[in-house]
């Protein structure tokens, strides 16, 4: 009898959790600062609002699922792109046409105040995040084009340099660097932002880029997909001086999904998956398609293999609370990359899976409050501080 009662006992606690958390998850905002589906639906000549599970992270009708409010959509091409403003405006295209064909489900906006007021709505309030400075081209009038476009922040480079800021990934590897940090014409860049009311996003840029903004930059900045280095030793994250310093600046760290950020040990069993598929892989390439849709399409063909490859969700939960706990709930949030990783977490396999994170902060013992900053409210804090 005792057994019983505690069995009762066990499940009526977790539905009062599941309840809770889905309650808390309902309420709040939550925005996903980095979403790559525009890149998928160029390169695929994909559809976002039909629906592409088994395809694709997210589609419209999955974001509702998984309670999504605020979505700000990656514009992305890597460094050796022909004309890569266009291409970046071919992107901003796509997502104008679903928007066109479906305003009682997402709608652009251009403020916080817009933003309000379309997620009162119950609808999905959208912005663009410009992945990469080279797509400017070098030139400032195109900054002020992607702005009036409806871009909100602007990732200073990708793994590749730009002539006026250097990035993780050469920082870390190019031995014959032209530059580090940012030239004169980087600082205008971030100047020019700033007066915009575009966020300067630090995600990808090397530490001398990233100490350079911080001594130039007027306005907070975030991290729009980037986790803990100490954690996960990868150059594309952050360092707790860095994680300190975007505090005191303001600023906001938006945790990123990628099982390779997340967990140290990921690119070791990366790489043995790979070397298991390099002839398919190598055929791919020689095709003309770049690496990571390769990678992305051996990951989905091989998906029982790949399950066991990926990182946990608790490590997602533990990048989140080491920057809790290093400068504060107030300076973290999500930013996923979904549709532009390979690999999220175990359990989060699309844009419907959000409440498990909610789940997570619940058990954790974080009060509805704290919760509701991560899921949002920092990143609009943010974003209201860098309007004029």
């Amino acid at each position: 009898m005792k057994k019983i009662s505690l069995i009762i006992c066990i499940l009526l606690a977790q539905q009062i959790v599941a309840q809770s958390y889905q309650k808390i998850h309902d309420k709040a905002i939550v925005v996903d600062t980095h979403n790559d589906i525009l890149m998928k639906a160029t390169e695929n000549g994909l559809v976002f609002d039909q629906n592409l599970k088994g395809k694709t992270h997210s589609d419209l009708a999955r974001w509702k699922q998984g309670g999504l409010d605020v979505q700000l959509f990656s514009v992305f091409c890597d460094g050796d792109k022909k004309n890569p403003y266009l291409y970046a405006n071919r992107q901003m295209d796509t997502l104008d046409a679903v928007a066109k064909r479906n305003p009682d489900k997402i709608v652009k906006v251009a403020s916080t105040k817009e933003l309000y007021k379309v997620v009162k709505q119950h609808k999905i309030a959208a912005m663009f995040g410009v992945e990469g400075g080279h797509m400017i081209e070098n030139n400032l009038d195109n900054l002020d084009v992607f702005y009036k476009r409806g871009a909100r922040y602007m990732t200073l480079t990708w793994n590749n340099s730009t002539k006026w800021a250097s990035s993780a990934f050469d920082e870390t590897f190019k031995k014959d660097i032209q530059h580090k940090g940012l030239t004169d014409f980087g600082k205008q860049v971030v100047q020019r932002m700033n007066q915009l009311g575009m966020i300067v996003d630090v995600s990808h840029v090397g530490e001398t880029t990233f100490w350079d903004v911080i001594n130039t930059t007027t306005k907070p900045i975030i991290a729009s997909h980037s986790c803990v280095y100490n954690l996960c030793a990868h150059q594309r994250n952050l360092k707790d001086e860095q994680i300190k310093a975007i505090a005191k600046n303001g600023g906001v760290i938006q945790v990123n999904f990628y099982s390779g950020f997340l967990d140290s040990n990921f690119m070791k069993r990366k790489d043995a998956f790979i070397e298991r598929h390099k002839v398919e892989r190598d055929s791919m390439m020689k095709s003309g398609r770049e690496y990571f849709f390769a990678d992305e399409y051996l990951f989905a063909k091989y998906g029982e293999e790949v399950n066991a490859l990926r990182a946990p969700l608790s490590l997602l939960i533990q990048h989140i609370e080491y920057i809790i706990k290093l400068v504060g709930v107030e300076y973290v949030g999500l930013g996923s990359d979904f549709d532009g990783i390979e690999s999220p977490p175990q359990q989060l396999d699309d844009v419907t899976s959000y409440p498990l994170i909610t789940k997570a902060l619940v058990e954790k013992g974080y009060s509805k409050k704290e919760i509701t900053k991560i899921l949002g409210g920092n990143f609009l804090r943010v974003l209201k501080a860098n309007e004029k």
